[in-house]
């Protein structure tokens, strides 16, 4: 395994390199830049001008160019955003880099949840009553105008029913009058911490109690862990991070509306697939064989038929995590949540060509580390897949 995932990460930084080599070239081919209202006013002398055009990084051939960048890159140094100066592209990155992909996870996570129990449901009890209105609202959702569907939710739950908060990361009124000893970020960062802390302890606790022998004392264990790991976190939140829990739950507030309708959409496509997958799965001589042997149906569902089911759905799942900028783009802007789609956008729009190349290098790290992922969870559900065969 770890012969294979050092292979593979081998391959991911050739690719990488490939990959940055043409983003810069192709956004350095296409006229004018930001860059162009200093370089190109009149009232600036050419000493002044060229002292610019070297600060920028814009001096020297397109070539020397490039090879400045690739080298400053090399040492983790994006240069400087055009569009922001002179904040540097990582500084923007770092900021925003945490807030889209916090948006997407959670959504993905719950899609993934509903769309695969539901689709699961459906191709066991294919035929029964309720099967065809499910598809039905699957379709709409895997179907509908997104952009459309986001004003509505926004509409519905923020302006007639006066639920969640509309858009936006914060509510500005409510944050005038905070402490100095911290800012959105400081409280963003511990939110994900706290979530990931408490996901990698759920996640132990499922894996360990399903090696467990009696599986009602099993059930029993995980519940009480949850409820366990679930007030250990809201305990700790009260006590020790207290001044700063009415903002959390104000960043939390507005994560809401943008996280379950990008849920609802990603639902029917996963609860569609799902059902495909799982029907063609149930047609297989080892589930045929499993009702020989006179095992549960629950069993044969859940241990036979779902777990290989699962690998064409969980491929989509983390390619998809790999493109989230691309839908980015229209839910950050619809709902003005300042993650990373609004920040590519917005640098696209004003020719910020050093924070549209560190956008660009986010996907791509993304992309390939999905790919990545990808197999080794194929891997990991399907003993039968060895590599090289």
């Amino acid at each position: 395994m770890l012969k294979y995932i050092s292979k593979r990460a081998v391959q991911s930084i050739i690719v990488f390199f490939v990959f940055l080599t043409a983003t810069y070239f192709l956004l350095q081919a296409q006229p004018g830049d930001i860059s162009d209202q200093f370089l190109n006013n009149p009232k600036l002398t050419q000493a002044v001008r060229e002292q610019y055009a070297e600060r920028l990084g814009l001096n020297g051939t397109p070539l020397e160019q490039y090879v400045r960048y690739m080298k400053n890159f090399a040492t983790g140094n994006l240069g400087v955003s055009f569009s922001e100066y002179p904040r540097s592209v990582w500084s923007i990155l770092k900021e925003r880099v945490p807030r889209t992909v916090a948006l997407f996870l959670f959504a993905t996570m719950l899609s993934f949840l509903m769309g695969f129990k539901s689709g699961k449901v459906l191709a066991w009890r294919r035929g029964k009553r309720g099967e065809n209105l499910i598809t039905v609202v699957g379709v709409f959702f895997q179907t509908v105008f997104y952009p459309w569907f986001a004003l509505i939710m926004i509409r519905t739950f923020s302006f007639t029913f006066k639920v969640v908060p509309g858009g936006k990361f914060l509510t500005v009124e409510k944050w005038l009058n905070k402490p100095d000893t911290f800012n959105a970020n400081s409280v963003f960062g511990r939110m994900l911490l706290t979530a990931a802390l408490l996901g990698l302890a759920l996640l132990i606790l499922e894996v360990w109690t399903r090696r467990m022998h009696d599986r009602a004392i099993g059930r029993r264990v995980v519940w009480g862990g949850r409820v366990l790991f679930v007030g250990i976190a809201v305990v700790w939140w009260m006590t020790v991070w207290g001044e700063m829990l009415p903002y959390a739950l104000d960043i939390g507030d507005h994560l809401i509306l943008p996280t379950v309708t990008l849920a609802l959409i990603g639902f029917g496509g996963t609860m569609l697939l799902t059902r495909a997958s799982m029907m063609e799965t149930l047609r297989e001589d080892y589930i045929l064989t499993a009702r020989a042997k006179g095992l549960s149906s629950k069993t044969i569902r859940d241990k036979h038929a779902a777990r290989n089911a699962l690998l064409p759905v969980t491929t989509s799942l983390v390619i998809s995590l790999a493109f989230l900028i691309g839908g980015g783009v229209v839910t950050e802007t619809v709902f003005s949540w300042p993650g990373m789609g609004q920040t590519l956008l917005t640098a696209a729009l004003q020719e910020d060509i050093p924070l549209v190349i560190g956008s660009f290098t986010f996907i791509a790290v993304l992309a390939l580390v999905a790919h990545i992922v990808v197999d080794v969870l194929y891997m990991y559900l399907d003993p039968r897949i060895r590599v090289g065969e």
